[in-house]
């Protein structure tokens, strides 16, 4: 089969691999039909995430049909179509039991990072009656592509953790897919402000679309200042960091208001300073997150009736032979105006 191999920071060829084969009672082989780029796969390739070695096929995200299932599994038959969950859950463990899949002490975010992933033509699921979702008749698999990751993501830990209220006043910093994902599943609770931070202007017109009551093309001194301009002087009341970068994150530190949340969501690989000397009376919350994916049911349902529509996410299209092209596109976003990109795989 062809896949996406991760040959060490800054290098990635597509090959031919074996075709995986089941290891547990509990694993499924899925023929894959659909996935995509993440921004975490380009952390990897920077060198940001450590456990992730070279030789592993890339990829957390995607739809596919059952080729084989493991005796052990109940739920899922071969000929089935299925959503993959970019975290993988064994159901039974500590963590699981608390809700906390990301930390599974036999799973979490393996796929793509300790395990082999989703940009090839077959991909291995470990605990598969609780890692996968079926695909209900007539449903659109490019909306269901961004539910793999994005879409919790973005909402797990960026507009719960943030505790968005109605009424309330919300900044994302960061306008790329994962920041949109959060303003889209941020109206759920209807805020009375949702302001959108990033530098691209492209992607700053996809936020005014998306639902932003405000955009602001700016970093720094001059984003804060804007901030308060929107704000009466206080802040907002939640901030999403959806980039990943010390910047960005001292940022909203800048911009929180007294009795508000930090929801950090971006992928950081260096340090970034906490500003404690300005912060300790502020009666502030920080929050960090690995997505857990207990929302999938949910987002399936709201995609389902029409409440969000994720495939506007998607702006390029590829085949997997292709594949090189599109992680070109995608890392090139200012220039390209990517913000997701569908690889079929068939």
């Amino acid at each position: 089969m062809k896949a996406l191999i991760f040959e060490g920071p800054g290098r990635k060829t597509l090959k031919d691999r074996d075709i995986p084969v089941i290891d547990s009672a509990t694993d499924a082989i899925v023929r894959m039909t659909k996935t995509t780029i993440c921004g975490t796969d380009l952390h990897i390739l920077k060198g940001d995430v450590p456990s992730c070695t070279p030789g592993r096929i890339l990829g957390h995200e995607g739809v596919g049909v059952i080729e084989q299932v493991g005796a052990g599994v109940t739920q899922f038959k071969k000929g089935d179509s299925v959503l993959i969950s970019c975290i993988s859950s064994c159901g039974k463990c500590e963590y699981c039991r608390r809700g906390m899949y990301s930390h599974c002490t036999t799973g979490g975010w393996i796929l793509g990072n300790t395990i082999d992933g989703t940009q090839a033509e077959y991909v291995h699921i470990p605990h598969a009656d609780t890692s996968l979702y079926p695909i209900p008749d007539g449903a659109d698999e490019d909306a269901l592509v961004m539910l793999s990751d994005i879409l919790p993501t973005g909402f797990e830990c960026g507009v719960l953790n943030g505790k968005v209220q109605p009424g309330g006043s919300v900044a994302i910093v960061g306008a790329g897919p994962v920041g949109l994902a959060a303003l889209l599943t941020a109206q759920f609770y209807s805020p009375a402000e949702l302001i959108v931070i990033d530098l691209d202007e492209n992607r700053l017109q996809a936020a005014k679309r998306f639902g932003a009551t405000n955009t602001i093309r700016a970093t720094g001194e001059e984003a804060k200042q804007r901030v308060f301009e929107l704000t009466e002087n206080k802040g907002v009341d939640t901030v999403i960091e959806a980039v990943g970068i010390a910047p960005t994150f001292e940022l909203c530190q800048e911009i929180v208001a007294a009795g508000g949340v930090i929801a950090n969501v971006g992928v950081h690989g260096f340090k970034a300073d906490l500003h404690l000397e300005k912060l300790w009376s502020h009666n502030i919350a920080i929050t960090t997150r690995l997505v857990d994916t207990v929302s999938t049911p949910m987002l399936l349902k709201t995609v389902r009736s029409g409440k969000i529509d994720p495939k506007q996410l998607i702006t390029h299209r590829f085949k997997l032979d292709d594949i090189l092209d599109a992680y070109d596109t995608f890392s090139k976003a200012a220039d390209t105006r990517a913000l997701k990109v569908i690889i079929e795989a068939v």
